[in-house]
């Protein structure tokens, strides 16, 4: 049995780390039986950070290497229809959410002061003084820190939001009218995608991302379609 070692979940969501909601989502899709122990922790984590696995007593970090080495153990249920453009295009896509939308998702969340009470009081409102006092600002640093180093946190409030929206614009536009990011059938970019997307759309962080992904209507009806068919059944 496959364990998944991820946060709890949050904001009515599987998760509310799109990268562990991404692994969930993959894992439900290709059919893989998998548990989530509870009381994971990202100081047990191979890189220090969650989600991973462990999987036949071998321990699989970060998202992405997670899921190849789901594809390359079980077989790669999802992708191996794909043409080498078509991978080449779904790779381009998962790399737009994860290395560039991602940060201004982090943005929206945790320097974002609206963003950031909604965080505080789904992260931390349960933690016992005075760790629920001292935690907060920590982290927060701690993402200050993070977006500077990236890079986009040396941008204005307006530039960081305008490149997240350019972003939504982009896979909503890829998107159209399919059933799924590559058409018809399911593939790994959509355990990506529903993950990035539904963190925008499904939580009570009010952002220009969040107005933004509201304007394309197929994206919160493709949500819709993923979690009726893997996480409703």
């Amino acid at each position: 049995m496959i364990r998944l070692y991820q946060f709890p979940p949050a904001f009515g969501l599987p998760n509310a780390s799109p990268f562990c909601m991404k692994v969930e989502t993959y894992l439900r899709m290709a059919g893989l039986p998998y548990e989530c122990p509870r009381g994971a922790s990202h100081f047990k984590a191979p890189k220090g950070k969650l989600p991973y696995i462990l999987d036949n007593g071998k321990a699989v970090a970060d998202s992405t290497f997670i899921v190849e080495y789901l594809k390359s153990t079980y077989g790669d249920r999802l992708d191996a229809h794909l043409t080498g453009a078509e991978r080449a295009s779904a790779l381009a896509f998962q790399r737009l959410l994860e290395e560039n939308f991602y940060w201004a998702l982090v943005y929206s969340r945790w320097i974002d002061d609206a963003g950031f009470a909604r965080v505080r009081e789904a992260f931390f409102a349960r933690l016992p003084l005075p760790l629920k006092l001292l935690l907060p600002p920590l982290a927060r640093r701690g993402a200050r820190a993070q977006l500077h180093g990236h890079g986009m946190g040396r941008h204005g409030d307006d530039e960081i939001y305008a490149i997240g929206c350019r972003d939504l614009t982009a896979v909503g536009d890829f998107l159209g009218d399919k059933t799924f990011m590559m058409g018809d059938r399911p593939t790994s970019l959509d355990a990506t995608a529903y993950a990035f997307l539904a963190n925008v759309l499904w939580t009570p962080v009010e952002s220009p991302l969040k107005r933004h992904a509201q304007k394309y209507p197929q994206l919160e009806a493709y949500c819709r379609r993923m979690k009726g068919k893997y996480f409703d059944t």
